[in-house]
């Protein structure tokens, strides 16, 4: 894996924004650390192309919504660079099929027969996970590893350059990072992570109406969320 696979062309529009977190020793330090771990035959996922796909997916100056993850689904075929999401032909993980249910209890949609939310990310829905790569049945194993500094400075550069941007927060990992945004011109909604684990606390949340009237207030057009 050499430096184009790990820092591949990014879109233009978020390159100048985060160019200068490519240049940090702590992001040179990941590159290495992946290098290594694909050098010992270790198995990566998202596959090197699809690791940037979320902000190549949603441009920085179309975006409305970030929705933050934790890590990528370490299944095979499972992640592709968007928090939450799974190629189609891939099935939906249990907590994206909490969301779904969730979509269907605000929205009445039926629940689809796919798991891509490309849709969404064309929208302006920023799908980041605070860590963009993670070794093949390994969950959290790219941890500590250089990607929260570089998923943190990108929360706060959404913050300081953009306003009235609806973050979606869902359980205590992705909460924590509201001490990188400005409270004061941005949009917090929170709750309950969508896994099994938790996702009594989650259903009923209206996260998904809640951020379309927020965007609508502003003169945005709302987000269509059927998939």
């Amino acid at each position: 894996m050499n430096t184009q696979e790990i820092n591949p062309d990014i879109a233009s529009s978020w390159k100048s924004v985060l160019w200068d977190e490519f240049q940090r020793d702590s992001f040179r330090q990941l590159k290495d650390f992946l290098k290594h771990e694909k050098a010992n035959g270790k198995t990566i996922y998202p596959p090197a192309p699809l690791i940037f796909n979320a902000f190549n997916s949603t441009p920085f100056d179309q975006l409305k919504v970030v929705i933050l993850g934790q890590d990528p689904y370490h299944g095979d075929g499972q992640a592709h660079g968007l928090s939450f999401s799974v190629p189609q032909g891939i099935k939906a993980p249990p907590s994206l099929v909490n969301i779904f249910k969730e979509l269907q209890r605000e929205f009445g949609y039926p629940i689809p027969s796919h798991g891509n939310l490309s849709k969404w990310a064309q929208q302006g829905v920023l799908l980041l996970n605070a860590m963009l790569t993670v070794e093949a049945n390994s969950p959290a194993s790219h941890q500590k590893k250089g990607w929260e500094q570089f998923t943190n400075a990108v929360i706060q550069h959404i913050s300081d350059k953009k306003e009235g941007i609806v973050f979606i927060l869902w359980g205590r990992y992705a909460q924590e990072k509201i001490s990188f945004i400005d409270t004061n011109k941005h949009f917090i909604l929170k709750s309950a992570h969508p896994s099994p684990f938790s996702a009594t606390k989650f259903f009923g949340c209206n996260h998904f109406i809640q951020t379309n009237e927020i965007l609508q207030n502003q003169g945005l057009a709302p987000i269509d969320w059927s998939i």
